[in-house]
């Protein structure tokens, strides 16, 4: 017993147990912000989680020593909780960023979201020189070194390759801009934009690099989406493709990928900020196992792949996936390249064969199960289209497809893009 009480009243030991009770609500916490960056509320259970090791977290360190047994100290109690919450707030601000009603505040956090969690660095060593305490010290050392290892890892890595602009991007860019790009630039944080004497160059994303966050730059700003990206997201349409060929899945191009397809001769719409594929479930191609083979291929070939059952969906992501403790930490992203996977299944729905997804998309009619639908035939079997230089799978009748989910297809609508974004880039768009 007097050994179990010395270890206890030890500040090493009661250091070490603060930080490691930080890094576990930290990567709790992480988790979490995977559904705001998906536009979907987390589960009851994550959030369950992460609030209760935050609890403890705060409730061990305030809970003074066995030694002196005088209770809780409300002070470190109150400095400790808003501590975490200022810095979870800075950390969840790119995620946050990722919805287009987010606030001003939320993007000028989003926008330092690499160096932004070093500004705690100051109330930490005011909390540390105030409390003199191992455990309170104990989980400050940790947040700030997670902060600096965040910072560094991306300070080093983030090597970047120059894209040239095409004439349509730097049409749009100067309607946003107003004619004054750099001033633009500098507003909204725009750091992949390069000015020389020969011209506007785009410091470009890679594997290597955090994604470009056209989140903010094609849904808030109106601008088109950067050449490195619409590069990434060839990349990643055929990969995701080619994946579901070896499987012997059926899948086609949907929503605003075919509709580029169609509409634009092949190409990504300009604004355009992911690749929509889906693919049908059945008895031979279960939705576990192909979850399963895509989530081992992506870690094997460098895709990032995020299962959602409950929604049907399956989000790919350029990124290169992370092994543990590192995994999550991309959710503190401030852009993501993705395709999303959405299944669809046989259903019979009014005495009609129709094939069905459990979230809504577009006008897709509600199904006899409350599912969202169209007939069969608009689907299967698949055709091909040419899109971004290849064929790839299609439905059946691309044409109804859109009808079916768009109504008026032929008519520029911008979609996800602020309104008042919208207006601007639309001369360059229809002349």
């Amino acid at each position: 017993m007097n050994t179990f009480n010395s270890l206890m009243l030890s500040q090493p030991f009661n250091a070490l147990i603060g930080s490691l009770l930080y890094l576990l609500t930290y990567a709790s916490f992480l988790n979490l912000l995977k559904y705001p960056r998906n536009w979907i509320l987390p589960s009851a259970s994550s959030t369950f989680v992460t609030v209760m090791l935050a609890i403890i977290t705060v409730a061990f360190v305030s809970i003074s020593s066995i030694k002196s047994s005088v209770g809780p100290d409300f002070s470190s109690m109150l400095f400790l909780s808003g501590f975490i919450l200022v810095l979870f707030g800075i950390i969840a601000s790119p995620a946050i960023d990722f919805n287009p009603g987010s606030r001003r505040v939320v993007e000028f956090l989003a926008n330092y979201g690499v160096s932004a969690g070093l500004w705690m660095l100051l109330p930490a060593v005011i909390g540390a020189y105030a409390f003199p305490e191992a455990r309170i010290h104990g989980v400050l050392a940790a947040a700030i070194a997670v902060e600096l290892s965040w910072y560094f890892r991306h300070r080093w890595t983030d090597k970047r390759r120059s894209y040239s602009l095409e004439k349509h991007d730097t049409l749009v860019l100067n309607a946003q801009a107003k004619g004054n790009i750099q001033t633009f630039s500098k507003l909204h944080g725009i750091s992949e934009l390069a000015f020389s004497a020969d011209g506007i160059q785009w410091n470009g994303c890679n594997k290597n690099t955090p994604p470009c966050p056209f989140n903010l730059y094609t849904n808030k700003l109106g601008l088109n989406t950067a050449p490195c990206c619409r590069e990434h997201m060839k990349d990643l349409a055929y990969y995701v493709s080619s994946c579901l060929k070896d499987m012997k899945v059926d899948h086609w191009l949907e929503g605003g990928s075919l509709l580029g397809a169609v509409r634009d001769n092949g190409n990504l719409l300009a604004w355009e900020d992911d690749v929509d594929i889906s693919f049908l479930i059945d008895d031979k191609s279960t939705w576990s196992s192909i979850a399963k083979v895509l989530s081992d291929r992506g870690k094997k070939d460098g895709y990032y792949v995020d299962v959602f059952e409950k929604k049907g969906l399956i989000g790919i992501s350029y990124d290169r996936p992370l092994g543990w403790p590192l995994r999550w930490e991309r959710n503190r992203m401030r852009g993501e390249i993705r395709l999303d996977l959405v299944a669809y299944r046989r259903a019979l729905s009014f005495g009609q064969t129709v094939v069905e997804r459990c979230t809504k998309k577009g006008a897709l009619p509600i199904t006899e199960s409350g599912w969202y639908g169209l007939a069969e035939e608009i689907v299967l079997p698949t055709s091909t289209i040419r899109f971004l230089g290849n064929d790839i799978p299609c439905p059946n009748q691309p044409q109804l497809h859109l009808k079916t989910l768009y109504r008026d297809y032929q008519t520029i609508e911008y979609m996800y893009v602020s309104s008042e974004a919208a207006e601007k880039r639309r001369p360059a768009d229809t002349n």
